[in-house]
């Protein structure tokens, strides 16, 4: 008995088209996370008050974020629009170098996001009318 392939319906191939749109922004948003990343530290060297710091980290934030999210629909495109229906594709396609690499920085990315989002955004301080 031989197994075709599954096809790839239009909503598979609208998916893959999307991420292709966002995959192609990595590079840029990359940049920006770069950016972001040295506009807040210039702030805390120059001592910026609270709101400021808050709003560098906030923007730093949104960033990383943004990066995250244009990784994992490089990892997405990388894999295929197959991917989309077939899970055991899918994994074969997750094991290659090339996705293997897309997935790391992702990853990276998320771990970046998450560690700045506990330890990196400055937490304004309660005013006493919001008490």
């Amino acid at each position: 008995m031989a197994l075709a392939g599954r096809k790839v319906d239009d909503a598979a191939r609208r998916r893959f088209a999307e991420d292709q749109q966002t995959a192609e922004r990595l590079p840029d948003l990359v940049r920006a996370v770069a950016e972001a990343e040295e506009a807040l530290e210039r702030a805390q060297r120059e001592g910026a008050d609270y709101a400021e710091l808050h709003r560098r980290g906030v923007a730093l934030d949104t960033a990383l974020t943004d990066a995250m999210r244009a990784a994992y629909a490089q990892e997405r495109v990388l894999i295929g629009p197959r991917g989309y229906v077939d899970r055991i594709y899918r994994r074969k396609r997750l094991a290659t170098p090339k996705v293997r690499h897309a997935t790391e920085t992702a990853e990276r990315l998320l771990t970046a996001r998450e560690h700045h989002r506990l330890h990196g955004i400055e937490r304004l301080p309660r005013s006493p009318a919001a008490v």
